[in-house]
């Protein structure tokens, strides 16, 4: 994930905020499998009251086998509590069509554990916001993918737009706090604009831009992608807006997530004017270590198989019904968990000769879609050849 506003703004200070993460310390067995606590994406259902167009669980409303009762999901939570996790992101499907979402939410937050809602809002009516309020959720993620009639067509739902915004209104109304989702293709790039000013409009303070991850029915869409030519494009757009907001004191947050060139994009724009910044924001880019796939975020599906990540869903580190979850991240003999955590001595291509592969390491499961080898370059990277160019990295 990379934030925007933080590194072009330079508040609150990076180097502060790496102080008070190092402070947190870890314990001598994480430290030996070279593993941090992970945020968790938990699929508690494949269930969707929609059906997506790049849906990576290829959802349908439709009740499906084998999934986690609430008992195993509170133990897995237990499990969860023993790690300190930074936060729980409740993710399906759709979590709010599983019967026992509330009472989910609630279980987390008295084990001291922070947790966020992935949704397609839809379903987030003025009870079930309050509801949410009463749980003391801390954040709530709708996605939006474009303007009403693309994103309609996105959703394979007529209504779908006006029902989510009304969703995230509802949410807001509650006290929520609530942020927006979009996952970019060349199909809804040119609405972009739009949303962020949607964004704006409804005083909505967080926006997380999604970049296409091929996997589910996500596999279909990788001519619909965006060639880098436009990826670059979009993210200089969004500097320029995040600059634009910093000027006039917008209280919105900018991210993108699933590819980290984007925040080397950005230490290269600052270190043309102000190299001072830029040398904080590498600071950043190398503690965050890039893709954080199988190291700093993981994935629990709906029934119990644990991934590196949400959308490597067909190479399965273990069963949270069989082996408890912190003996799955823990497991030092596997080669996939090992290979991740540090995977810049295995990267190839592009990505094997970046001098800025410790940073970013690109989309492994891209490569692999692309390639057919995890370990090959990220077809997704925009940087060039020269902004590449492979020297010795300064000690920072």
């Amino acid at each position: 994930m990379i934030n925007f506003t933080k590194l072009l703004g330079g508040t609150p200070s990076i180097s502060q905020a790496l102080k008070d993460v190092s402070k947190k310390g870890q314990s001598k067995l994480f430290k030996e499998c070279n593993a941090s606590s992970p945020l968790v994406v938990f699929n508690i259902t494949r269930r969707c009251n929609l059906d997506c167009l790049h849906c990576y669980l290829e959802s349908k409303n439709k009740k499906y086998a084998g999934e986690l009762t609430l008992e195993q999901i509170k133990s897995t939570i237990d499990s969860l509590e023993k790690i300190n996790i930074p936060i729980l992101l409740l993710s399906g499907g759709e979590p709010l069509v599983h019967k026992n979402i509330f009472e989910i939410i609630e279980y987390a937050k008295n084990k001291g554990i922070r947790v966020g809602l992935s949704t397609n809002g839809t379903l987030i009516t003025k009870a079930v916001a309050k509801k949410l309020k009463q749980t003391k959720i801390d954040y709530v993620g709708v996605s939006i993918d474009g303007a009403r009639k693309l994103h309609d067509k996105f959703r394979n739902l007529n209504g779908a737009y006006n029902m989510a915004i009304k969703g995230i209104r509802n949410s807001q109304q509650a006290g929520l706090k609530t942020g927006v989702r979009f996952t970019i293709s060349k199909v809804n790039a040119p609405d972009l604009p739009a949303v962020l000013d949607m964004c704006v409009k409804e005083k909505i303070r967080r926006f997380c831009m999604y970049h296409l991850v091929y996997t589910g029915r996500g596999e279909e869409l990788v001519s619909l992608d965006m060639d880098n030519i436009q990826r670059r494009q979009v993210i200089d757009f969004l500097i320029q807006r995040t600059l634009e907001y910093k000027k006039k004191k917008v209280d919105f947050e900018i991210l993108s997530v699933d590819n980290h060139a984007d925040g080397i994009h950005i230490y290269n724009y600052l270190k043309k004017d102000n190299p001072k910044a830029a040398k904080e924001v590498l600071k950043l880019l190398k503690f965050h270590g890039g893709c954080s796939a199988g190291s700093k975020i993981v994935d629990i599906s709906p029934t119990g198989d644990v991934f590196a990540c949400q959308f490597w869903q067909h190479e399965t580190l273990g069963n949270v019904k069989v082996t408890e979850f912190n003996k799955i991240w823990l497991n030092q003999k596997d080669k996939q968990l090992c290979k991740l955590r540090c995977k810049a001595d295995h990267l190839k291509g592009k990505c094997g000769r970046c001098k800025y592969k410790s940073y970013c390491g690109g989309c492994r499961i891209r490569a692999e879609v692309v390639y057919n080898d995890p370990w090959q370059e990220d077809p997704c990277c925009y940087l060039t050849e020269e902004e590449i160019k492979n020297k010795k990295l300064k000690k920072t």
